[in-house]
């Protein structure tokens, strides 16, 4: 899989793309991942990228222009990507789109700054906002980040143990939380490993497990708050 992510900041990436299981992966070739800062393809002297909204408001958002050009340089070469740009307001991240993200052959990833992106941007590239939460960030990068670590994780070869990921929460035909985990040693301050997983009996096991992921995920379903909308006044 090959990811190009598009951004202002792209030594925010550092660390986080050279350590760990990611950083493994990108060195046994199972993941290409590949920084592009937009504000290259910025004209002018101070090579701005962002400006004024028009209607007026506060803040600055980001031009077409140097996004669009940064973008349409990646196309000129590889396979045709899917182009996800990281927005508040955008489709949000479960494991399902996790899921299907880890299909895609490419990913492009449009990090975000100040009040967000000219609406044009979208248009002309074809993209699709994705969100990771009602929230807001100062920036896409934290976002991509994200992304990258929930879709590379599915990618074959890229965990050690690929049952690893068929037995995280979310994922599976259920789609149910997993419940808790034990290991060494039997007892802490008190507290025991439960007996079942003890038993050896691993059809036990397993309906224990099952039951548990049931009622972390009722849990977890009873303190999911709902919100509802409202409609801002024009005044």
């Amino acid at each position: 899989m090959k990811i190009d992510v598009v951004t202002l900041f792209p030594e925010l990436f550092a660390g986080f793309l050279e350590g760990s299981l990611l950083g493994a992966a990108r060195r046994a070739g199972l993941v290409d991942i590949a920084l592009a800062n937009f504000r290259d393809f910025a004209s002018g002297v101070h090579r701005q990228v962002d400006d004024r909204p028009y209607g007026g408001g506060p803040g600055m958002l980001l031009m077409p222009g140097p996004v669009v050009a940064c973008v349409e340089s990646l196309l000129q070469s590889g396979p045709k990507p899917r182009i996800l740009m990281l927005a508040p307001g955008g489709r949000r991240l479960d494991q399902p789109f996790v899921e299907e993200l880890s299909g895609s052959e490419r990913l492009v990833l449009l990090c975000g700054r100040y009040e967000g992106f000219d609406a044009r941007i979208a248009a002309t590239l074809g993209a699709e906002e994705i969100s990771i939460g009602d929230y807001v960030l100062s920036g896409g990068e934290l976002a991509a980040m994200v992304v990258i670590e929930s879709v590379t994780r599915l990618v074959p070869g890229v965990l050690g143990h690929e049952e690893s990921a068929r037995q995280d929460s979310f994922s599976g035909s259920t789609r149910l939380v997993e419940g808790p985990q034990y290991t060494r040693p039997r007892e802490f301050r008190g507290l025991e490993v439960p007996e079942v997983l003890l038993s050896g009996d691993h059809g036990r096991i397993a309906s224990w497990r099952h039951d548990q992921a049931l009622a972390a995920t009722r849990d977890r379903l009873a303190r999911t708050p709902t919100v509802p909308l409202t409609r801002r006044s024009a005044s």
